[in-house]
């Protein structure tokens, strides 16, 4: 069998783009690191292939909710509660937006993966700079 060019380059988009995102969760010691973020990229994106080999837009958008679905069920493992607060909301929020990222990169719209991947890591790294100062400002 002879994989399509376009679906290699999707493929590693989506491993790529997580491994990205799994980095900065990694470093900061979170509960999903760099495979999670690479699986749950590269499983949208092959749930988004599988559904457009079927040759119609209805099985793409039948897909969606249960993709959608799914990591709403992985993200709520991630979140736990640890004394008197909750932990892991922010993980489990970035790998939802990760799947819809892999969604992305499986209908074809790179740049706003792209685009939407850069954006989670400002959203990660230096907001979370501006939160704790905000904290010691409390």
């Amino acid at each position: 069998m002879i994989v399509e060019t376009d679906v290699i380059i999707k493929l590693l988009l989506s491993v790529g783009l997580g491994l990205l995102i799994g980095l900065e969760r990694e470093i900061s010691r979170k509960p999903a690191g760099l495979r999670t973020h690479s699986l749950v990229s590269l499983g949208a994106c092959l749930f988004t292939l599988a559904s457009l080999s079927l040759g119609n837009v209805e099985s793409v958008g039948r897909m969606l909710p249960g993709i959608v679905t799914g990591i709403g069920f992985l993200g709520a493992g991630i979140i736990f509660q640890s004394e008197d607060r909750v932990k892991g909301l922010t993980t489990a929020a970035e790998i939802w937006a990760l799947a819809a990222i892999g969604i992305l990169i499986g209908i074809g719209s790179y740049s706003v993966a792209i685009i939407s991947a850069i954006l989670i890591l400002i959203i990660l790294v230096p907001f979370k700079w501006f939160e704790k100062r905000m904290e010691k400002v409390k």
